[in-house]
């Protein structure tokens, strides 16, 4: 009965579609259609994320990864695709670094404390932890080399450090198309884990047929709200008397997390720290080395080229959160105040872009 007042209330949330449309036809307040359309899209995310894991079970562990790892962040893939769109560079950029960091630290942090408070400890696979802390770590790098040549290199041009920004992207989304052979393919073993069941998934799997039209509806109306969202972020960012790089890093972010939030933490209370742990750092990775890759190919479709230089705050908190998590992965084990260590540096974080001059 819990779960079936919690699941109705969240979709509820649905029917802000239509208020969303109708604030957008009548132009009403630009606060109003931001926050009408981003919550309309945390239970669409949650219908993606659903769709996909019920898709997962009709196509096999390897292909279902696949799946996971290119749908999994359709949400913020498609917020920040109409944000390039607009022109938006800054907060495409604020959203990819708020969406690392809300993953590692804020939804890895509430996933080990809402395990931790029904389990003394939790143990999780160390090599698939090493792993994803190592290519997190990659990650930062290719955040770093970027703003680094940016300041130090400022003679040389803007020409430069798109082509630099462009080289370091194809080398990311090398090592992501790697990375998932070494763990689909050549060491599949060291990252095997239970396959969802009807418990997970708190009912019997859907038809295929069904699978991909929710997963196909879900986002449809998610690109249409990502629409209004972003048409709607300057001016309600300054009403609000927030920066863009706030609102990119922090609101948007968490908007387009929700699917993985709700995901990590049901199954971190059924002491499923593996699969927690393999939701948060693998959706960080995807964004990284996946998402990001891909919006700097976009942009030069559209012809006004993304760069990867972002602001000396947002390479330092992308590090800062690689470090947090790669110690707290270390022994291959987890409990409560892990989890709230985590969610503080979150926290402070999130303080400090507030602060954060625009």
């Amino acid at each position: 009965m819990r779960r079936l007042s919690r699941y109705f209330s969240l979709n509820l949330l649905l029917l802000l579609i239509p208020v969303a449309l109708a604030l957008e036809w009548i132009h009403a307040d630009p606060m109003l259609i931001f926050f009408a359309s981003a919550l309309a899209i945390v239970p669409l995310a949650g219908w993606m994320g659903k769709a996909t894991e019920h898709l997962t079970s009709h196509v096999g562990a390897g292909l279902g990864g696949l799946l996971n790892a290119s749908l999994g962040n359709a949400a913020e893939l498609i917020i920040a695709l109409v944000a390039l769109k607009e022109g938006l560079h800054d907060v495409v950029k604020a959203s990819l670094t708020g969406s690392i960091i809300g993953n590692v630290l804020l939804v890895l942090g509430f996933s080990m404390v809402a395990g931790g408070l029904r389990y003394e400890r939790q143990q999780f696979n160390r090599t698939a932890a090493g792993m994803g802390s190592s290519l997190l770590l990659l990650s930062a790098v290719g955040l770093v080399v970027p703003a680094l040549f940016h300041f130090t290199a400022l003679d040389q041009g803007g020409g430069k450090e798109q082509g630099l920004s462009l080289e370091i992207a194809i080398i990311l989304f090398a090592i992501y198309l790697l990375s998932l052979v070494f763990s689909l393919k050549t060491h599949r073993h060291l990252f095997v884990g239970e396959a969802p069941g009807a418990d997970d998934m708190g009912e019997r799997p859907w038809a295929l047929r069904r699978s991909i039209g929710v997963l196909t509806l879900a986002t449809v109306a998610v690109a249409v709200m990502s629409e209004l969202l972003v048409g709607a972020i300057q001016p309600a960012a300054a009403s609000l008397g927030l920066t863009q790089v706030f609102v990119g890093v922090i609101l948007v972010a968490l908007v387009g997390n929700a699917a993985e939030h709700s995901t990590a933490v049901l199954v971190a209370m059924k002491n499923k720290m593996d699969l927690a742990l393999g939701i948060a750092v693998g959706s960080s990775l995807q964004i990284a080395l996946f998402v990001a890759p891909i919006l700097v190919f976009a942009s030069y479709l559209g012809g006004a080229p993304l760069d990867l230089i972002f602001t000396p705050f947002e390479v330092a908190a992308v590090a800062i959160s690689v470090l947090a998590v790669g110690f707290v992965a270390l022994d291959g084990e987890s409990h409560w105040m892990e989890g709230a260590m985590l969610v503080g540096v979150y926290l402070i974080l999130a303080v400090a872009f507030y602060f954060l001059p625009a």
